[in-house]
């Protein structure tokens, strides 16, 4: 899975060279339409229910949803988030990471990154470390941003993938994370300076 562009709606991208089968086109901030929106639901949905620790445990409708999405998107729309979306040839979303600013004064040098997701067809096939890279990418185009610090579930191995990317642990939380009763998980904090 290859990174081919980051772009910004506000500054078009140039047309990126042919990309492999399944390649994404990651967008900084796209328009929120109604497309989107219901990509991202669908995205969400799907990621949720093939196992996936964004806030959900399978079962879940869009319905289940919506409300959490709704509110991350009315985050991006006041400022205090942005939105990646990675997109293949056919504007299918699949890939998004949310990136949140700190509105603390001494932490606005880094910030959050939270529900990162790839679609599960796309999954070991390097749209992940694409995602990251593109997450990274973008963290660097907003003045004074310093370090991306997200937080991951325990139990799934996705410490090691967030290593992989770059990302070091530097804190963990046992057992903050109930998905079932008596299935309680670590949280896990990961941080990537931007050097």
């Amino acid at each position: 899975m290859a990174l081919t562009q980051l772009a910004s709606p506000a500054k078009p991208a140039a047309p990126a060279a042919p990309a492999a089968p399944g390649a994404l086109t990651f967008t900084l901030d796209p328009s929120v339409d109604p497309a989107l929106h219901e990509g991202i639901l669908d995205l969400w949905t799907d990621v949720s229910n093939a196992g996936g620790a964004v806030g959900f445990v399978a079962p879940v409708v869009r319905d289940d949803i919506r409300p959490q999405l709704i509110k991350q998107l009315t985050a991006v729309a006041d400022g205090g988030s942005r939105l990646v979306v990675g997109r293949d040839a056919d504007g299918r979303v699949l890939a998004t990471a949310f990136l949140t600013l700190n509105t603390h004064r001494l932490m606005t040098h880094w910030l959050w990154v939270y529900t990162v997701m790839v679609h599960p067809d796309l999954q070991g096939r390097g749209a992940g470390r694409a995602l990251m890279a593109a997450v990274a990418d973008a963290a660097r185009t907003i003045e004074g941003i310093e370090a991306v610090r997200l937080s991951c579930r325990g139990g799934l191995g996705l410490e090691r993938f967030y290593e992989s990317c770059g990302y070091t642990e530097v804190g963990r939380v046992p057992k903050a994370i109930r998905v079932a009763e008596n299935d309680d998980r670590d949280d896990i904090h990961m941080l990537l300076p931007l050097d």
